[in-house]
C-alpha cells in the first residue's frame, strides 16, 4: 500500500470539550526526499493515545503543545524507505513520534529521532504498538518502579480495559498480587477476569463504586495505578492501606473538561495513610526501555501476557477513531493501520 502523495492531518483548532473531527485539517503534499543524515519513513501503524488530547491543548505539559497548522503528533511504527543516514538502511523497522501522515522525514529538520526495532522481531510487529511500545513500558515502569507491588498485596488499576491498564494488571498477577480492575462495561469486566486473569473487575458505571471496591478489596488497597483521576480516584482513596503507593499515569476523566475539575475530595487520606502519590511520564524512562522489552517480550512468548488491539484501517479515519479513546468504545490498544507491513 504505497502512495504517490503524502497525506497528512494538521491540527486545525484547539478542542473545546470533546475532540471533534473538525479540529483536524486534511492536506496532501509530495512525498519528501531525505537530505544528508535524514531518513524517509513510511508509516505502517499510527498509535492513538489519550495524551493526544493533551498535545492538542495550549496548556503547560511535558512536551510543547502541537501548534495550529502543524502535523498532528503521534507515535508510529514504520519502515525506512530511503536512507541517507549511516545508522539506518532501507527496510529497517523503526518507531518514533512522526505524526499523522503517510511518510515523514526523521533525524533532520523534524527534530524527531528514530528507534530501530529488533531484527529479527521477537513478536508480531503490531505488539510494538502496545505491550512492546510506549503503553507497555508505561505499565511496566509505573507499576514496578513506583508501585513496587509485593506478593499478596492488592493492586487496583483504573481504565483496566485499556492499553496500559490491561498490561498493568497482568504484570501485577505475575508478581503474585490480587488484582482488581475498574472499567466501564460488563463485557470488559468479563474480558479482564476470564481472559486476562484479574481476580475481580468492577463496572464503575453501575452501582456504588465504594461498596464494590470494599467487596473486591477486603484487605484494602496497597497499590492503585491511576489512569483516570476524578471520582474514581476519590473512591479509591477511601480504601487505601497504610503506605499505599499510587502511580499517577493519566487523568483521562478530566481531559475534555471545559473548566478546571475540583478535587480529589478525599485528599486527606493521602496524609492519614502516609501514601505515596507520584506522577510520571514514560519519556522519563527512555534510557531503560531495553529492560522492559526484554521482560515483557519474555512474558509475551511464555503466554503470561495477552493483549488486545483495535485496529482501524486507513489514515483517513484517524480523526473519527480518536473519539473511541474517550467514549469507552474500544478494548485494549487503539491503532490506525496506515499501510501494509513489509512482506
Amino acid at each position: 500500500m504505497t502512495r504517490a502523495i503524502n497525506r497528512q492531518f494538521l491540527l486545525a483548532a484547539r478542542p473545546v470539550g470533546d475532540i471533534k473531527e473538525s479540529d483536524f485539517e486534511y492536506r496532501e503534499e509530495p512525498i519528501p526526499s531525505p537530505k544528508d543524515d535524514e531518513v524517509l519513513v513510511r508509516t505502517i501503524y499510527l498509535s492513538l493515545d489519550p495524551t493526544n488530547r493533551i498535545w492538542m491543548s495550549d496548556m503547560e505539559q511535558y512536551m510543547p503543545p502541537v501548534e495550529i497548522g502543524e502535523v498532528m503528533r503521534g507515535g508510529i511504527i514504520g519502515v525506512v524507505e530511503e536512507s541517507k543516514n549511516p545508522n539506518f538502511k532501507k527496510g529497517d523497522l523503526v518507531s518514533g513520534l512522526l505524526g499523522w501522515q503517510d511518510y515523514a522525514i526523521a533525524l533532520g529538520s523534524s527534530g524527531f529521532s528514530l528507534t530501530r526495532l529488533p531484527n529479527p522481531l521477537p513478536c508480531p510487529l503490531n505488539a510494538f504498538t502496545g505491550p512492546l511500545g510506549a503503553t507497555g513500558f508505561t505499565a511496566y515502569f509505573g507499576l514496578l518502579d513506583i508501585g513496587q507491588p509485593k506478593v499478596g498485596e492488592t493492586v487496583v488499576v483504573s481504565a483496566a480495559g485499556g492499553a496500559v491498564g490491561s498490561i498493568v494488571g497482568q504484570i501485577a498477577k505475575i508478581k503474585g498480587c490480587r488484582v482488581v480492575g475498574i472499567t466501564g462495561s460488563d463485557e470488559k469486566c468479563r474480558w479482564l477476569t476470564e481472559e486476562l486473569g484479574f481476580d475481580a473487575a468492577i463496572n464503575y458505571k453501575t452501582g456504588d463504586l465504594e461498596k464494590a471496591l470494599a467487596q473486591a478489596c477486603p484487605n484494602g488497597i496497597d497499590v492503585y495505578f491511576d489512569n483516570v483521576g476524578g471520582i474514581i480516584l476519590d473512591a479509591v482513596l477511601t480504601k487505601i492501606n497504610l503506605r499505599a503507593r499510587l502511580p499517577l499515569c493519566g487523568l483521562i476523566s478530566t481531559y475534555n473538561a471545559s473548566k478546571p475539575v475540583p478535587g480529589p475530595y478525599n485528599y486527606s487520606q493521602i496524609l492519614m495513610k502516609r501514601a505515596l502519590v507520584q506522577g510520571f511520564i514514560i519519556l522519563d524512562y527512555i534510557p531503560r526501555f531495553h529492560e522492559a522489552i526484554a521482560e515483557i517480550g519474555k512474558w509475551l512468548n511464555q503466554g503470561q501476557i495477552k493483549y488486545a488491539l483495535e485496529i482501524v484501517e486507513g489514515l483517513e479515519n484517524a480523526p473519527k477513531a480518536i473519539l473511541k479513546l474517550f467514549d469507552g468504545n474500544k478494548k485494549g490498544k487503539l491503532v490506525i493501520k496506515v499501510s501494509n507491513e513489509p512482506t
